[in-house]
């Protein structure tokens, strides 16, 4: 086995198995658990229109049996001794996580080896949790402050698989078969495609051992496959889509950088300034000053090749055009007017703050290690990243703002209630 240890940081080691699966630990001796997860780096955006869903699809299928147990002993296997167990799928990897005390902690490597090398795929079971996806996607379609999001995303990358719902559609879900999901999984899961990182009350050398024993019967194998970049398309659109709902939602955004990007730094403060919080400007002005939306704040969102910059509200069918204006002269306001230095001050301490208050959380340890290693390839520590947040100037968030506030190519989505009357 190899086995690389980075000297900044003398809890992190990372070695990699003779197979090619990473591993990475963080050890906290003073808790008495571990959060450990198992990363592949495949998402939605690895999928086409025709087997949409299948990342998320075979996520839900592992849980419903393996060679070795049934998906009610699964369902037990942690919550029997306390721990937690569950997955999740993004646009970019696949996450299978455990929360147990140290001493379960071989239970949990055991069961998580377990639903990535030996799920069954049952026929049964696989047209039954396609009917529960259904169910979550119509589920999904009830949340309207939350499918907009996708709606946006769509809206920013198609025909690209950015754009695609990680849950799919009706009609990509009744394509897939066991067989596609077979070959896919067969494709995606390989050896140097997968992460197993902990953090909490373990050795590294335990973990290492662990892994080995667990997962090193998996043969080495290369995923080979290269994803290609989405397209931009530098201008305006408006799409606005009338629902059965009471409340307008809109998402109105552009596209941003990439997650290796140095200028993310500069945007992070800019995007806590404008919308992360009760003090954030848009927040203040829109709610605060003139009562127009419940909800209101910013986002970004970084990937490998590109992101997402974008501003949310819910506010009243009658009141969209007069928050739209809003928002657009506060991103104006600080392209032209630099930020003060006591909001500069404040909006640091703020991140810094919520950074490492993350700290406390093993999952949260366990998330930042994993994707750390995902997109950097190497690990960054909190004191090397508030350094970097420490750097960032008023003028250097002022060149993000005019980089980023183009409003005349900006992207608007926005659902419009059809009958806005109340009983």
């Amino acid at each position: 086995m190899k086995k690389q240890t980075v000297n900044d940081h003398n809890n992190y080691n990372k070695t990699i198995l003779n197979n090619g699966i990473r591993v990475i630990s963080e050890e906290i001796p003073y808790v008495r658990s571990v959060s450990i997860g198992v990363w592949i780096s495949v998402g939605s955006r690895d999928e086409n229109e025709k087997n949409n869903g299948v990342t998320h699809l075979i996520e839900h299928m592992v849980f419903k049996g393996t060679k070795k147990r049934t998906a009610r002993m699964i369902a037990q296997s942690l919550e029997s001794v306390g721990g937690y167990l569950n997955a999740f799928t993004s646009k970019e990897h696949t996450c299978y996580y455990a929360r147990v005390l140290d001493e379960h902690i071989e239970k949990a490597v055991d069961v998580l080896s377990d639903l990535i090398l030996h799920p069954e795929f049952d026929k049964y079971e696989l047209e039954k949790e396609k009917a529960i996806i259904l169910e979550e996607i119509k589920n999904y379609e009830d949340e309207p402050d939350e499918i907009i999001h996708d709606e946006f995303e769509k809206l920013l990358f198609n025909p690209h698989p950015l754009g695609y719902n990680i849950l799919g559609t009706r009609e990509s879900l009744e394509n897939l078969d066991r067989k596609e999901i077979e070959n896919y999984k067969r494709k995606h899961y390989s050896s140097d495609n997968i992460i197993i990182c902990a953090a909490g009350n373990i050795p590294h050398q335990k973990l290492v051992d662990l892994s080995y024993k667990y997962f090193g019967e998996l043969k080495k194998t290369r995923n080979g496959y290269k994803r290609i970049p989405p397209k931009i398309r530098k201008k305006a659109e408006v799409h606005k889509i009338e629902k059965p709902i009471q409340q307008a939602h809109l998402c109105y955004g552009t596209y941003a950088f990439n997650v290796c990007d140095e200028r993310r730094f500069p945007l992070l403060i800019l995007n806590t300034l404008l919308g992360d919080g009760m003090s954030s400007r848009l927040y203040q002005s829109i709610r605060e000053k003139k009562g127009l939306a419940y909800s209101v704040y910013s986002f970004a969102n970084l990937l490998t090749d590109i992101g997402s910059f974008g501003v949310y509200a819910g506010i009243d069918k009658c009141k969209i055009d007069v928050s739209l204006l809003l928002i657009e002269k506060e991103l104006e306001k600080i392209k032209k007017v630099p930020i003060t230095e006591s909001e500069l001050k404040r909006t640091k301490a703020q991140v810094k703050g919520n950074m490492v208050l993350g700290l406390e959380s093993m999952s949260n340890r366990m998330m930042r290690l994993a994707k750390s290693e995902i997109y950097y390839r190497k690990y960054q520590s909190v004191d090397s990243l508030i350094e970097k947040i420490n750097k960032v100037s008023i003028e250097s968030v002022q060149k993000v703002a005019n980089e980023l506030f183009d409003l005349d190519k900006f992207k608007l989505i926005a659902y419009i209630p059809i009958n806005n009357n109340t009983n």
